[in-house]
């Protein structure tokens, strides 16, 4: 076989088609550091790829002017800020012309383990004015303080194709789902139901693998180990068609067909798999009647695998100790609970609970969603969705010798969501549950 036919025989085999070339992407990046005027800004040296300097400590006010940004032709346009947090939550606006000027793009920032631990976050803008812009990149964050660091913009435009790893969601199904959706009759809630808009999914340990069909789809073997539970045959070729044909799963209700994960702990170099898993489903929004469901093949990210930070005692999002007794110690590196022979160890994972309600995936499989922001889902994001989280339970109490993650500190605590629920149980679930604030079982019933 000629050299030029393997090529072509190996592309079919991955899924890739050959025909007239695409318009190439431009990318513009800018330092943080070149801004042409600004308010409340610090610069310090970074540790980040590349080294120069960032924009350090910036909280809610604070702003950064730069001129001459080529934001390109009609079209496509992704906005990304390099950024890092050890507290806080908040946004970046970027705007055009002045402080008040037309919103180009929101960016979310949340805690990443460090004021140097960097990640990208990016979106893509909707409408855009074109080539050369005065933008400016605006702080806003509902919490005091200082909340992110900033090494870089940029903004990649053009192209026929979308920026790489965004996954749009079909917006006929889509639209599809909500009408029936909002077509369902909700269940009556009983006098004594408890007013909490919450259901969930009761899961238990189904397997084990290296694989990781979000960050690494089709590469077996390419991530830390990770334990699943869910759908028991997800594995790094995991699709949105493939767990709806695989009817097992872990999980209670039968027609719950995600796969959910996180990484393997270790205790003395021997796994210890979750003895349980509660995946809870609520709002955490004041008013949670806008709640509508995921669509079919929505994922997403929560927690940070590159995060290696001690965790003493007191640290935001602990491993904690749950039964009588509780925390009795400390590991010798201070980064892990003791518990009473009688407690276990327990983690509460929290995922993003707003949407873009463009994409069911995102690049760094986050930047298509964000957390509540001043109470509720707006601006970039304002499609609200369950607020997910997954309360881990190990049969274990834990000593000095502590523990490790596949990933390495607890820090890196981290876990994954690939949405297959049966649409009209999740739709129900939501109607009944969440929009009437009523608690429900795993059987969607209060």
């Amino acid at each position: 076989m000629s050299v030029a036919a393997l090529a072509i025989a190996l592309a079919a085999a991955l899924g890739i088609t050959f025909g007239a070339p695409s318009a190439r992407a431009a990318t513009v990046t800018v330092q943080a550091e070149s801004y042409a005027a600004q308010s409340g800004v610090g610069l310090e040296a970074t540790a980040d790829t590349g080294g120069g300097q960032n924009a350090a400590y910036l909280a809610d006010g604070d702003w950064m002017r730069f001129d001459q940004v080529d934001l390109g032709p009609a079209g496509r346009l992704t906005a990304s800020a390099r950024v890092a947090s050890a507290a806080g939550t908040g946004s970046v606006e970027l705007r055009t012309g002045s402080l008040t000027g037309p919103l180009l793009a929101v960016i979310q920032t949340s805690p990443t383990g460090g004021w140097q631990n960097w990640v990208t976050r990016s979106v893509e803008v909707s409408t855009h004015p074109t080539g050369a812009q005065t933008v400016f990149a605006v702080l806003r964050s509902g919490t005091p303080g200082d909340f992110v660091n900033i090494n870089w913009f940029s903004f990649v435009s053009g192209g026929d194709d979308p920026a790489p790893g965004w996954v749009d969601v079909d917006q006929a199904k889509w639209q599809a789902q909500l009408t029936q959706f909002r077509a369902m009759t909700p269940a009556p809630v009983p006098a004594d139901a408890v007013r909490v808009p919450e259901f969930n999914a009761t899961c238990t340990y189904s397997h084990s693998k290296p694989d990781d069909p979000i960050v690494a789809p089709g590469l077996p073997g390419a991530s830390h180990m990770h334990s699943f539970f869910g759908n028991r045959s997800t594995d790094a070729f995991t699709t949105t068609q493939s767990l709806l044909g695989n009817a097992g799963t872990s999980c209670t209700p039968a027609k719950d067909l995600s796969a959910y994960w996180i990484p393997t702990l270790y205790e003395r170099n021997r796994a210890v798999e979750p003895d349980g898993v509660i995946v809870y489903y609520g709002s955490r929004l004041p008013d949670p009647t806008a709640t509508v469901p995921f669509p079919q093949g929505f994922r997403m990210i929560a927690g940070n695998a590159k995060s290696q930070v001690a965790t003493p005692a007191g640290s935001p999002n602990q491993f904690f100790c749950a039964g009588p007794g509780g925390e009795i110690g400390r590991s010798a590196d201070g980064n892990w609970p003791v518990c009473a022979p009688t407690a276990k160890l327990v983690y509460q994972l929290l995922f993003p609970d707003c949407w873009d309600g463009k994409h069911l995936d995102s690049p760094d499989h986050k930047s298509h969603v964000a957390f509540t922001y001043d109470g509720k889902c707006s601006g970039a994001y304002p499609v609200a969705i369950p607020s997910v989280s997954f309360v881990i339970s190990y049969p274990t109490s834990g000593s000095a010798d502590g523990f490790a993650l596949s990933s390495g500190m607890a820090s890196s605590i981290h876990g994954d969501f690939f949405n297959a629920w049966d649409t009209a149980a999740l739709g129900q679930r939501v109607k009944d549950c969440i929009v009437q604030s009523a608690k429900c079982n795993s059987a969607g019933t209060f």
